[in-house]
Parts: structure tokens; C-alpha cells; sequence
């Protein structure tokens, strides 16, 4: 397993000002900066003030570019458990006593949605999202966790619909407060989903 160089986060401006945060998790092979541009479409023009961080993952991608939080093709599940408590930590070293961990939402893509899904066990935050992603083997929700929202496209041929679905019926048996959003579109992060997550934020987290 070959460890990158740590680049922990961006940070978007008016970070001195926020009193909530987004943090961001990249798909497999991407990295970072990725999904920075989401995160300002997200929260743009709120009244929320949020600061915006995005986590690169600490492996690097086997094809040379981007990163990964564990091996896919083939799975390395045997990485999951320590990928989740480095990346445990990270999060949980975000909180201030300007913006807690309450007051944090944290949002994955594919397999960073995966890696939101164990955080979500864990850690006391404001809300969980998981798009087009699924969760690891043998998971399985905890009592008290936050709210997670799953999306996923209906054509998605890299993930099937089905694992959210799936992840969604666990989450539901056991009580969970979750929502599954599906729409039309495939391995992708559309306008139309943006409108929805945004309208999210705006009415379940507004201060």
C-alpha cells in the first residue's frame, strides 16, 4: 500500500465567518479539489455560513493520478477498518468551538459515500450524505446516528442503484431518519440533484 504525501484540505473563503461546515469526500481516483466546485453550488448564497473542506485520501490511485481511500479492483476490505479510523480522526480534528462537530455535515461521492457511511457511526454530526455510493460488507447502522441522505442515478453503471437501495432499507430497520433520492442520470452529480441537496441544507439545517 503506497501512502501519499498528505494533503489534508481546501478550505473555501469566509471561513473566519462560518458557523457550519461542509466536509467533502472524493470517488475513487479522484482527489481533493473535485468536489470543491459542488460544495460552492451547495452552499453559495445561503444564509448558512459554511466553510467548505475537502479531504484527499491518503492512498495514491493504482493508474498513477488521483487517490483512493482503500484498493478497488480487486477490494481490499481488509484496508476499510484502518482507512475509517484515519479518516475518523481527520474529521473528528475539524471541530472548533466555532463550528462543532453538530454543526458539520459530511457528504461522499461513490466511494468516498462509502467512507461517509462508516463516519456516520462514529461521529456526532449534523447530517450524512451519500451519493451514488454504497456500503462496505457486513455494515450495518448504529442507534443515535445522524440523518443520511442517499442519491443515486437510476443508470448508473458503475454502482448499481440497488446498493443504495439496499443501504437505505438498513437504515430504515433501524430507525434511522434517512431518505433515499434517486433520479434520472448515472455515475454523476447532476443540476438536478444539486437543487435537491441545496434545498436540503437550506430547510434541515438552517441555524
Amino acid at each position: 500500500m503506497q501512502i501519499a504525501p498528505m494533503k489534508n484540505e481546501l478550505i473555501s473563503l469566509n471561513s473566519e465567518s462560518a458557523t457550519n461546515r461542509l466536509v467533502l469526500l472524493h470517488g475513487w481516483g479522484a482527489d481533493a479539489d473535485d468536489l470543491i466546485p459542488v460544495g460552492r453550488l451547495l452552499t453559495d448564497s445561503l444564509d448558512i455560513k459554511f466553510e467548505i473542506v475537502s479531504l484527499s485520501a491518503t492512498q495514491y490511485h493504482p493508474n498513477g493520478s488521483g487517490r483512493q481511500w482503500y484498493a478497488l479492483y480487486p477490494h481490499d476490505w481488509g484496508a476499510v477498518p484502518n482507512a475509517v479510523l484515519n479518516l475518523e480522526r481527520r474529521v473528528n480534528n475539524l471541530a472548533t468551538d466555532q463550528i462543532p462537530l453538530e454543526k458539520t455535515l459530511l457528504m461522499g461521492f461513490s466511494q468516498g459515500g462509502a467512507m461517509a457511511l462508516e463516519i456516520a457511526k462514529s461521529l456526532k454530526l449534523g447530517g450524512v450524505f451519500a451519493l451514488s455510493s454504497y456500503s462496505h460488507p457486513d455494515w450495518s447502522p448504529k442507534q443515535n446516528m445522524p440523518p443520511v441522505f442517499l442519491s443515486h442515478g437510476n443508470l448508473d453503471s458503475v454502482v448499481s442503484i440497488s446498493e443504495s437501495e439496499k443501504t437505505f432499507s438498513l437504515l430504515k430497520n433501524y430507525g434511522i431518519r434517512s431518505e433515499l433520492y434517486s433520479f434520472n442520470g448515472g455515475h454523476e452529480i447532476t443540476n438536478d440533484l444539486i437543487s435537491h441537496l441545496r434545498r436540503i441544507i437550506k430547510n434541515e439545517f438552517s441555524d
